[in-house]
């Protein structure tokens, strides 16, 4: 049937109208960007990819109870985490989003595992969302190993605490004091059973920060816990949660490794060492004559030779050498008259410090980045 002019009209008009839509639809779309829907994962070991170049994943592993997390755009959310397990024990899981290698999960396009020697720089950024119904630690993860490994556990694991709630503590002992990117923290030490970590604990709830990876990375190879020729395999942040937890979130998170020559050991380089640490102590002191030996085949030129005091010593004065820190981590450096060490040769310098209980020497020397020998 042929359409009357009315009809005609109406048609040409609804058309236009649709194709006026159209244009406006299309307009759209090229100017704003297309929202995506968040991702739930429940799975125990669930995990997906944000940003195209992190990964999110629920990580349950010490309960049996529900766990949820959301992963967003800009990190993840803990939105369902029921039970609870005791506070003197491991944690119900490890919800984080990482860079790296985590037991063969790679996130897409990282340049992880990388060996320290080769890393200038590894700059991070992190913002947590706290909640107060809950036992938990919010915590950056670093993972080190003397190989390049992609799968299992790392020897090495370095806790960076920004904040804990209730009454849970990191795994060992405190061992003193450091400050490291600018802030201070408490640091503790110890093992788990199947790898060494080293914990720095934010003396306050510190929800946000920029830093740089390797300064913690020093930390480990100063006190004798990784070497310059090892890997860091991935960076990782989230909530260890023993009671509850939802509500956590990681709200935006960024790593990036910087591949270069200094690494972590600068300056001077890298060297076979040895170092005798000859003390006289007394009820409330003690004093140590430091010499370093370099027993490798390349001369050193300007050293610093890294180590931790045990708790209750603090240096009041030190010779032919300049100090930095006095307490828990010490880095000692040349001055002008003996920075170069020839191949088989020594500088020494000395030390005199307060002490309360019974005293002992610190268990472990680096040079330059490197662990050394004792004599």
């Amino acid at each position: 049937m042929r359409p009357s002019p009315h009809h005609a009209r109406r048609a040409r008009g609804l058309l236009g109208a649709l194709l006026t839509s159209l244009v406006s639809l299309a307009a759209l779309l090229t100017t704003a960007p297309v929202a995506q829907a968040d991702t739930t994962i429940c799975d125990t070991f669930g995990s997906t990819t944000v940003q195209g170049r992190y990964v999110v994943q629920n990580n349950r592993w010490g309960t049996s109870a529900t766990q949820c997390v959301t992963a967003t755009d800009s990190g993840f959310r803990i939105t369902q985490a029921d039970g609870s397990v005791p506070t003197n024990g491991a944690p119900k899981s490890y919800p984080s989003i990482f860079n790296g290698c985590h037991y063969t999960n790679c996130s897409p396009g990282t340049n992880l595992p990388a060996q320290l020697s080769g890393i200038s720089s590894a700059p991070s950024s992190i913002s947590f969302n706290y909640v107060n119904n809950a036992v938990y630690d919010a915590a950056y993860d670093i993972w080190l190993d003397p190989t390049p490994r992609t799968d299992g556990v790392n020897r090495t694991e370095i806790m960076i605490w920004f904040n804990r709630v209730g009454s849970v503590q990191p795994i060992g002992s405190p061992v003193g004091n450091a400050t490291v990117g600018g802030r201070t923290w408490q640091v503790w030490s110890g093992g788990n059973g199947t790898n060494d970590v080293l914990s720095f604990v934010a003396p306050s709830a510190l929800s946000s920060w920029n830093f740089d990876v390797m300064d913690f990375v020093r930390q480990a190879v100063s006190r004798g816990l990784a070497q310059n020729s090892w890997y860091l395999t991935s960076v990782q942040a989230g909530f260890e949660p023993w009671q509850n937890g939802a509500g956590l979130a990681v709200t935006s998170f960024s790593s990036t490794v910087n591949k270069g020559s200094s690494g972590p050991g600068t300056p001077g380089g890298s060297t076979a060492c040895k170092v005798a640490y000859a003390t006289n102590a007394w009820q409330g002191g003690f004093t140590a004559d430091v010499t370093i030996t370099n027993t490798g085949t390349t001369p050193v030129s300007g050293w610093k030779l890294a180590f931790t005091l045990p708790s209750g010593q603090q240096i009041t004065n030190a010779w032919n050498a300049n100090l930095s820190g006095t307490s828990g981590a010490v880095t000692a450096s040349n001055v002008s008259h003996n920075g170069e060490l020839a191949v088989g040769g020594q500088a020494t310098f000395g030390l005199q410090g307060t002490s309360s209980g019974t005293f002992t020497k610190p268990s472990a020397f680096s040079l330059n980045g490197t662990a050394c020998t004792t004599a």
